[in-house]
Formats: structure tokens, C-alpha cells, sequence
């Protein structure tokens, strides 16, 4: 069992002041992996005073330089990636497999794009022209807190870390308690990567304890969480007391809206989407709303999809689905299939208990529910885990009021092969983002929602932008 209770702090590993052991389980065998230290308000305070005394001088750093050292920082990273896999797989249960490929992958993807972008932005500029006298700068906003979830450890920690060091920040990464290796190997990275001293530091802790002691601190000057709504609302409430920016990437409950003309595989790709990493995604399309003409024979392709798709151990190597990633998540999912048999949504395929074979480890049934209305819990609340639920619609009109009665805005998906209809659609739903007919967004696209999926944009030339101060100098001296 790997002992992992060090902090990086300052530009070293140390020892907590005031820690608390806490086992790191993995969910393939629910054993566990590691130990690692959640550390107290006097890590807290330490973490927090060795990046704002490493500001004053990173803050003045060059784009070269922040450029350079980037592209190290990916260096050392595409070494380590497959490092970087099987300590997510172990630590979350994404199949090894899928662990390199897309959760170790978006780490790297993310990081290279980043790049890009910090070459491309300019800091400084006229307010137009014509009025050269008047300077936009932009400017680190000083010291941030990152607090990131353990379903997508890399990708968000890439997408809070990167664009934080370009932008001239210092910072403070405090990845999931329940995915800690993965953020603990990335802090190796960056030492590796000759980070300085300070401007990166990272320590293990809860929520109640180190997450609301850094929401709260007064030497923080802002938030970037990702994480559920609730203790977005939470982290918001802390950071009030001393007006910090508080940057929220929350939940969500995507509609995949099928158009009786959507290609024949658009059922199919929809179940994909929304089971990849056992559900455990913000964006993953987990009502599908289908046009009634369409509906029976979309019940029965989902139906036959879910009931291919194979679960097993996060270490097994080829294309399945592995466990959830805690005894509390199993408990809530279960908790919610057996809300909706008992609301009178259709159970087409899983249901209740671990799939046969797997009597050990926190394993779900894919599982499709058919005939949902929209005030049952499982057309609601975010399940977290392989679960679609399915109704039909009658109209456009129709398809576009049940999406959006919702409390979430994050991602919605649109199948159709009429692009006019594609176009009202996207523009008629509301949600920070909209996949159509399977594609995805480009490289550095901005990644938020809108309502209570969070309030925040991150990718690209808009996640520099939430780590930026803007000024506004009259009178300034024109060459």
C-alpha cells in the first residue's frame, strides 16, 4: 500500500503540520491502495503564504518564459502519462484502457492547448482604434485556489493548473481525497519541470477541513471549483466574506434530443456517450428524449446497447465499463434505480445489484429506464453513474421545453439531420454547451454551463480570461 501523506509546499514535499490518515480505496476490489494525510488549517496556511510570496515575482514573468516552461511541464508529462493512467485507474476505476487514452490523454491534450493559447493572447491592447491612449492590461489575479473532482482527475486539473501558471498566478491545488494519486504524481511533474518555488503547491484535505479553510482565506484572491452544485453553493457562501472570485464548474443533466430523422446510430452513440467512465460525468447525456415516432424502436436499440456493454475491473485490459468510484456513489445509485421502479419509470435493462459475477467492488448494471416523466427523480437529480432515462415528444416545441425544465445548464446534445432544425435547437436550449449529431467541440473551446451547472468558461483563450484582472489606463503614451 503506497504511503502518500506528503504535501508539496514551497517547492518541496513536507510532512503535514496537523494531519488526519486517510485510506485511498480502490473501487475494482474495494480495498485499500493508500494512505494519504487530509491536512489542517496550519497546511492550509502555509500552502497559502508560499504562493503569495512567490506572486511577487511570477506575476512580473514573461509569456516566453511561462511558454517555456509549459512545454517542459508537457515533456515530462507525456513521459509519465502511463504513470499518470494507472494511478487514476486505481484510484477512480477507469478501465486501464480508457485510463491512457482519454483520462490521462485529456491532461496532455489540455496542457497543448493551452500552449497555443497563451501564444496567440496578448495582454495588452488598445481600447480600439483611434483611442491608443487608452490601455486594456490584463493582469494574474494573485493567488487561486483549485479545487478539482475525482471523476476526471487530469482533465480538470489540467485545465485549472495551466491556465492559472500562464496567466502570471500563483496557486494552491487540492484535488478529490478520494483521487489524490493522480494529483500528487502531476505535482511530481511539476517539480520535475522546474516549477518555482511557490507558485505551485498542493495539499491533500476534505471539503469541510482544507476546502472551505482556502474558500474562506483571506490571502486567497479566487476559487476555481469543480465539483457538485451543493458544495458549489457552499464554496460561493465562504468566499463571500472577502469578495473573492469564485469561479464554479457544477452539475449537470444533459438532454439528448433524437429528431425521428437523427441517423440510425444516434441512439446508440447516445447510450456510449452517456455510460463512458460508468456515467461519472457532468456532461454526459443522461436524458434522452426521443420524437414519439421514433420512441419504441429507440427504447428497444437502447435496450440491446446497455445490455452489450460489459463491466469488469478497472485493471482488465479492452472496452468495458469499470466500477463507481465509492461505497457512498454505489449506495446513491442504487438508491436512485430503485427511486425510479418505484416512481413507474420502465426498467428496460439493468436495475437494482452488481452485475453477475462481480460480487466485490462498487460494479453497477447499465441500466435504462423507459417512459420517464419529467418530475420523476431519475429525469432530475444527477445520478452519477450508468444510468439513462428515456421519454417520448411529440414536437420541436415540445422537445425544447422538457430539455430545459431544469435547474441545470451544462450540456445538451442534438440528433438530426435537418441543420436548420439543428440550428433553432442549439439556440433554443439552454445550456453553456451543445453537441450535435456526435461531434464534439474543437480543441479550446470554453467548457461551463450556465443556471446552477456553474457560472464559470474554461479551455482555451476564455479560461485565461478567468484568471485575469482587467485595467483600464487613460493617457497612455503612444509610440
Amino acid at each position: 500500500m503506497q504511503d502518500a501523506r506528503k504535501f508539496y509546499i514551497n517547492g518541496t514535499w513536507v510532512a503535514p503540520s496537523n494531519g488526519r490518515d486517510f485510506a485511498v480505496i480502490d473501487p475494482s476490489t474495494e480495498e485499500a491502495c493508500a494512505t494519504i494525510s487530509l491536512g489542517g488549517q496550519a497546511d492550509t496556511d502555509a500552502a497559502v503564504a508560499a504562493a503569495k510570496a512567490a506572486f511577487t515575482n511570477w506575476r512580473l514573468s514573461s509569456k516566453a518564459e511561462r511558454v517555456e516552461l509549459m512545454e517542459t511541464i508537457l515533456d515530462v508529462y507525456m513521459r509519465r502519462s502511463d504513470d499518470m493512467a494507472a494511478a487514476i485507474s486505481m484510484e477512480m476505476g477507469a478501465p486501464i484502457d480508457m485510463a491512457k487514452v482519454q483520462q490521462s490523454g485529456t491532461g496532455s491534450a489540455h496542457i497543448k492547448a493551452f500552449i497555443n493559447a497563451l501564444k496567440e493572447f496578448d495582454f495588452e491592447t488598445p481600447l480600439r482604434a483611434g483611442d491608443e491612449d487608452t490601455q486594456i492590461i490584463r493582469e494574474p489575479i494573485g493567488v487561486c485556489a483549485l479545487i478539482t473532482p475525482w471523476n476526471w482527475p487530469m482533465n480538470q486539473i489540467s485545465l485549472k493548473v495551466m491556465p492559472a501558471l500562464a496567466t502570471g498566478c500563483t496557486m494552491i491545488l487540492k484535488p478529490s481525497e478520494q483521487s489524490p494519486l493522480s494529483g500528487m504524481l502531476f505535482s511530481e511533474i511539476m517539480d520535475e519541470a522546474g516549477v518555482p518555488a511557490g507558485v505551485y503547491n498542493m495539499l491533500n484535505g476534505d471539503g469541510p477541513g482544507v476546502g472551505s479553510q482556502l474558500s474562506s482565506h483571506a490571502d486567497v484572491d479566487m476559487v476555481s471549483f469543480t465539483g457538485s452544485t451543493r458544495a458549489g453553493r457552499a464554496i460561493t457562501i465562504a468566499g463571500a466574506e472577502t469578495i473573492k472570485r469564485v469561479s464554479l464548474e457544477l452539475g449537470g443533466k444533459g438532454a439528448n434530443i433524437v429528431f425521428a430523422d437523427a441517423d440510425p446510430k444516434a441512439v446508440k452513440q447516445g447510450i456510449i456517450r452517456c455510460f463512458n467512465n460508468t456515467g461519472q460525468s457532468c456532461n454526459a447525456p443522461t436524458r434522452m428524449l426521443v420524437e414519439r415516432s421514433r420512441y419504441d424502436q429507440a427504447v428497444e436499440e437502447a435496450k440491446s446497447a446497455a445490455e452489450s456493454i460489459t463491466v469488469g475491473a478497472a485493471a482488465s485490459e479492452g472496452r468495458h465499463i469499470g466500477p463507481l468510484v465509492s461505497e457512498m456513489q454505489f449506495e446513491k445509485v442504487q438508491g436512485l434505480i430503485q427511486k425510479g421502479i418505484d416512481e413507474g419509470a420502465r426498467l428496460v435493462a439493468g436495475g437494482m445489484g452488481r452485475p453477475e459475477g462481480l460480487n466485490r467492488g462498487f460494479f453497477v448494471l447499465p441500466t435504462v429506464f423507459a417512459d420517464c416523466k419529467n418530475d420523476m427523480t431519475v429525469m432530475r437529480e444527477e445520478i452519477f453513474g450508468p444510468v439513462l432515462s428515456m421519454m417520448p415528444f411529440d414536437s420541436e416545441e415540445e422537445a425544447i421545453a422538457i430539455a430545459n425544465d431544469t435547474e441545470y445548464g451544462l450540456t445538451n446534445y442534438v440528433q438530426t439531420t435537418d441543420d436548420e432544425k439543428a440550428r433553432r435547437v442549439a439556440r433554443a436550449v439552454r445550456s453553456g454547451m451543445v453537441d450535435m449529431n456526435g461531434k464534439g467541440r474543437g480543441a479550446g473551446a470554453p467548457f461551463g454551463g450556465m443556471k446552477q451547472s456553474g457560472n464559470g468558461r474554461e479551455g482555451g483563450k476564455w479560461g485565461l480570461d478567468e484568471f485575469l484582472e482587467v485595467r483600464a489606463i487613460g493617457g497612455w503614451p503612444v509610440e
